[in-house]
């Protein structure tokens, strides 16, 4: 099959690497003439616009966009739209909000162009292991598009999905990445209880190899933590500080919409925001509060 990969950042250029190789013809196109070379050497046909991009290809012609959540999305999926006909598929496999792929997969359908939503999981590990691939949309369309996914995910019946319509795809993974920011938190706290354990001198690295093999808390992530581990066991060199992108959000505030109490989502989501602030007013207040009602000590800045 052939189509047009928008969006060449590593998600988006390793994901062209494998559809490379697995015999896929592919134009790409970035607003960064350097993805676009690159992507040339790896055996893309580079472009300089998305108009370029149409022309290349056959109608019905697909549009994997690749490009990161929000305003960006939204002003590429328009201007796609008004260069694509009827029949064409655009998929977007970035992290959109669910709720943002429904409404533009009914505006799309006024003017015949299909959309379908890939939530893709994976990161820059995708291109060796495969990438896990949540997809909304037409039952019909996606059977369609199978070649791709099928050449994207880890083997052609195995980490991919029709998981229902437009926006179930995107939906799914923001799920998945509520979870894993859960995962992610259990993993930081026990590995923390095990630093601060001083007398016992644990080789946090030595530990993470044992629970690889056998253990019930065995996974990839577990691997991927042992790999950092064996090569900084301190982690001196980085700051405790965490962004979120947003899917943890969206998770949290669905849970409240559905009534679905999901407390280790919602206190790791808080805690990467904790790990941003510094001082917390909050911590502030609650010191100079104990001092006012105990006059226990309080440390000053200065």
């Amino acid at each position: 099959m052939e189509l047009a990969m928008i969006g060449l950042g590593k998600m988006g250029g390793n994901m062209v690497v494998r559809l490379v190789k697995g015999g896929h013809r592919v134009v790409a196109f970035d607003v960064s003439p350097e993805a676009v070379k690159k992507s040339a050497e790896l055996g893309a046909e580079g472009v300089n616009s998305l108009n370029e991009a149409v022309k290349k290809l056959k109608a019905p012609r697909i549009f994997w966009v690749m490009v990161p959540s929000g305003e960006v999305t939204e002003m590429t999926i328009r201007e796609i739209a008004k260069l694509a006909a009827p029949g064409d598929v655009i998929i977007d496999g970035g992290n959109s909000y669910y709720k943002d792929s429904v409404r533009r997969a009914a505006e799309l359908k006024v003017q015949g162009i299909n959309f379908v939503d890939a939530g893709t999981s994976g990161g820059v590990w995708g291109v060796k292991e495969g990438y896990s691939l949540m997809v909304g949309g037409d039952e019909k369309v996606v059977a369609g598009l199978s070649p791709i996914f099928q050449t994207l995910a880890p083997a052609a019946d195995k980490g991919w999905g029709r998981v229902g319509p437009a926006g179930a795809g995107h939906f799914t993974k923001m799920v998945h990445n509520g979870i894993e920011y859960g995962l992610m938190q259990a993993y930081a706290e026990g590995f923390e209880i095990m630093h601060a354990k001083k007398e016992f001198d644990l080789d946090l690295h030595q530990i993470s190899e044992i629970w690889r093999y056998g253990s019930v808390v065995r996974s990839w992530l577990l691997d991927l933590t042992a790999g950092v581990l064996e090569q900084d066991a301190t982690l001196d060199d980085l700051e405790a500080y965490v962004p979120d992108s947003g899917e943890g959000r969206w998770t949290v505030a669905e849970a409240i919409d559905l009534n679905v109490s999901a407390p280790i989502i919602t206190l790791s989501l808080q805690q990467r925001i904790r790990s941003r602030q510094a001082a917390p007013f909050s911590d502030k207040l609650l010191s100079a509060m104990r001092n006012a009602f105990g006059g226990h000590a309080v440390k000053k800045t200065k």
